[in-house]
């Protein structure tokens, strides 16, 4: 745990000096994908040893099925393959590796590569091989019209932005913002005319990045004064059990769960800045002008706490998972989906 604070920390100062000096206008696409993969790979290796190769190799070998198999068939074998790769990864870690005692998780990380690799698979299969009037509008917007390079592959994959704790987000909207075009995207969209051109800078993240280290710090705060004093553990102690009458037990389990979802809102919360200081997840403007930041964040806290339902908690908790699921599992079932 400290060990991934410390390396997201790091990213974070990483993420702004990556959008000053390394910013669109000022170098190659080539050199921010090499630069953005290699402190990607230096962070993984890092905080997980040589386990951070099953990163490369689960990447490596993907590419590789894309390339040979085809754009037909692909975004199947590439799902087989990750999804498989991850499970023994996951069985593995947990009864060879002692679950218990080796801290390191090295597949929390490649649960978010998974999810990258069939995602762009699907992208691939929908923009090169199916017609464009079967795609929904949703799938026609994250279509992906060419091969990505190996560069821009493992870039995606493993950048130093999103390596260990995500988020998800779309190859389309990764390589915009690589090449400096996500400004003028979402202004021209916003615009209703795709090939109008800007040449105004960026807006600037500072204020939406001050806000969730704001967060970041009442989350790990709260995480480690509250969760100290009800502890998760104490649910399952015998005497507790034995003593306590069902309405306090009930209402301890809620509480102490409720005290232990902070640490999430840390990890995703940074995760999310980390992503905003490089000068990635600009969404556009809202009614009234203000600048949105939120094109990959994972939760809404607000809505989290206050949920009137279980489907509101759902639709705000690990947002970009539930939007994988949504976009390239539900819809491929052939029978209840």
């Amino acid at each position: 745990q400290v060990n991934f604070v410390v390396c997201q920390l790091f990213a974070l100062l990483a993420a702004v000096w990556f959008r000053t000096y390394l910013h669109s206008s000022k170098t190659s696409p080539f050199v921010r994908h090499v630069v953005a993969t290699l402190l990607g790979l230096y962070l993984a290796l890092f905080c997980f040893g040589w386990y951070a190769l099953h990163f490369v190799i689960q990447s490596g070998i993907s590419y590789y099925i894309m390339i040979i198999i085809g754009v037909e068939n692909m975004h199947k074998y590439c799902f087989v393959f990750a999804l498989g790769y991850l499970t023994v990864c996951q069985i593995t870690r947990v009864y060879i590796f002692d679950y218990g005692q080796y801290s390191a998780d090295f597949s929390g990380p490649m649960m978010i590569i998974t999810q990258k690799i069939t995602s762009l698979a699907f992208e691939i299969h929908d923009g090169m091989f199916r017609k464009n009037e079967d795609l929904t509008p949703s799938q026609r917007c994250l279509a992906v019209r060419r091969m990505p390079s190996l560069l821009e592959y493992l870039s995606y994959n493993c950048n130093f932005m999103g390596i260990l704790a995500g988020p998800l987000c779309s190859y389309k909207d990764y390589i915009t913002f690589i090449e400096g075009r996500s400004y003028q995207l979402q202004q021209s969209e916003a615009n209703g005319k795709e090939d109008t051109k800007y040449e105004q800078t960026d807006p600037s993240p500072n204020i939406a990045v001050a806000q969730k280290l704001l967060i970041c710090g009442l989350s790990l705060f709260f995480h480690m004064t509250i969760t100290k004093t009800l502890p998760v553990e104490y649910n399952i102690d015998d005497n507790f059990r034995a003593t306590a009458s069902w309405p306090v037990r009930f209402f301890y389990l809620y509480v102490s769960l409720m005290a232990a979802r902070p640490k999430y809102y840390f990890a995703w919360t940074l995760a999310d800045a980390i992503n905003n200081a490089a000068g990635f997840g600009f969404r556009g403007y809202d009614k009234n002008g203000v600048t949105r930041w939120d094109l990959i964040s994972n939760l809404r806290i607000q809505q989290i706490e206050f949920s009137t339902s279980f489907k509101m908690f759902l639709d705000n908790w690990n947002i970009q998972t539930a939007l994988w699921l949504k976009r390239y599992l539900f819809p491929k079932g052939n029978f209840s989906p």
